[in-house]
Formats: C-alpha cells, structure tokens, sequence
C-alpha cells in the first residue's frame, strides 16, 4: 500500500473514529474538555518524541493524567467542568511549549505535533484508531440507555438510582481515547475540529441520539477523505485541509437548516386570496 492510499484509509478510520465519539462529545456539550484534551495532551506529544517512543503512547499517557486531574478539579466545590477544562488546555499547551523549548533537537518537527501528518501515519497508528472506533460502538451498544438517558433527562437518570460518575467517566476516557488516535492525522490543535465539526453538523440535520451516531462518523470520514484529496490537489498540509472541510460541512448543515427553518416559517404564514379569506 502506498503512502497516498494508506493515508486515505487513515482519513477514514480516524474520520469514523472521532465522528462517533464526536457525537457524544457535543451531545453531552463536553466540547470543551475535548479541546482542553487536544491541547492538554501537547506535552505527553513532545516528551514521547524526545524519549524515541510512539508520540500516540506519550499522548495516552498524558491524557489519563489529564482526565484524573480535570475530574477532580470539577468535583471541588465552587468548581466545575469548565474551570477544571480551562485550567487544563492553558496548562497543558504552555507546559508542551515550553518542554519543546528546552529539548532541542527533536526527531520530529513541532508543526507535525501540531497540526498532524496524515501522509506519514504507520499501520500502528491506523490499526489504534480502527481499535477505538470499535471499542467506542462496542461500549455504546452496551450502555447506550443509560448513555442516552444521563445525556437527555439527568434528573431522571438520578431518579432512577444510577450514578452518574461512570457514564461520565466513560465518556472522558472515550474522548481522550479518540483525541489521542486522531494525533497523527490532525495534531494537537486540529483535532477538536474532527471530533465536533461532525457531530455539530449532523446535529443540525437529524433529530435523533442515534440518527446522529449515525451520520456524524460519516461527515467524519468524508471529511478526512476530502481533505487528503485537497491536500494532494492543491499542495497544502493535510491537516488543516481536513479541519476545514469538517468545518465546511458545518456550515452547510448550518444553512441547509437556516432554509429549512425558513420554509417552515413561510408555510405557517396565513395567506389572503382574492375573496379575503385566510388560508393558514
């Protein structure tokens, strides 16, 4: 397999991959933490290059560190899950900034840690992301429900007697788990647009939790896949090209619904015919 096809398939993979646990990223609005992960993962990134280890196994590691620390701090009182996100992505960002300034000579550039080298992912870095995309289905066929429920009546879920700690937990370690596989494709700053662009847009186009489960991989996928086509068509970083057609289909979902809301606006208006009656 050449470098262009393998990294077309990686395009793949890793789009699926992000786009599925995307959705429960954006529908339990953890956004944030997703991209607090992406930046907070930066020094686990530089200090596996710096040692010769895999930079996805250095991210891991990191982001395990990352979701302890930002779970605790949300249960602090008077704190929460955006201080705990906000101490983590300003944090983790400054200190892989500055371990990069104090170990010279790295065996990989900064802006392949940054922004990602798709065209030079191994079959190590596809084969993980092909493993949690299955661990991610695999995990929301088993706790679905529950997922669905804590997500959409979390009163309800309390209600019922069910804690909510480790549906929340699960879905942390999911979203660290996708941050980390879509590392060599998009990099640390990139990455967040791969896990919510998608599942932003398919938001806007289906109503249902697993509608979205759904269509949000595949938005994911097609934008991997153009985003490596553009990048070899126009000579740009692949990278970035991936991140701004995930964002483009964003914004298409985001006017195809603006129309939509405006045609059903336009039917509910009352129409007068000729004799004066009104026509709702």
């Amino acid at each position: 397999m050449g470098y262009f096809e393998r990294a077309l398939l990686a395009a793949i993979v890793i789009g699926v991959g992000a786009g599925f646990v995307g959705a429960l990223v954006v529908l339990r609005k953890r956004t944030f933490f997703a991209q607090a992960l992406t930046h907070g993962t930066y020094p686990g990134a530089v200090a596996a290059a710096a040692l010769g280890v895999s930079v996805p196994a250095g991210a891991a590691a990191a982001s395990v560190v990352l979701v302890v620390i930002m779970w605790g701090i949300a249960r602090v009182r008077r704190q929460g899950a955006q201080v705990a996100a906000g101490i983590v992505l300003t944090g983790g960002f400054a200190a892989g900034a500055l371990l990069q300034a104090l170990i010279p000579g790295l065996p990989v550039r900064a802006e392949s840690l940054l922004v990602g080298s798709i065209l030079t992912v191994s079959d190590g870095d596809i084969l993980l992301a092909a493993c949690v995309a299955l661990l991610a289905v695999a995990l929301v066929a088993l706790f679905g429900k529950e997922i669905a429920l804590s997500t959409f009546d979390p009163a309800g879920f309390r209600a019922m007697g069910y804690r909510e700690w480790p549906i929340e937990l699960l879905v942390l370690g999911l979203t660290a788990a996708s941050v980390v596989s879509s590392l060599p494709a998009v990099g640390a700053i990139l990455a967040i647009a791969l896990i919510a662009a998608p599942a932003a847009a398919a938001r806007l186009v289906v109503g249902s939790f697993r509608g979205v489960l759904v269509v949000a991989p595949l938005i994911g996928a097609a934008s991997g896949v153009l985003g490596v086509l553009a990048s070899r068509a126009f000579a740009i970083a692949a990278g970035p090209s991936i991140a701004l057609a995930a964002t483009a289909f964003f914004l298409l979902a985001l006017g195809l619904s603006k129309l939509r809301g405006l045609a059903w606006r336009r039917t509910d208006i009352p129409v007068e015919t000729a004799e004066g009656a009104r026509i709702a």
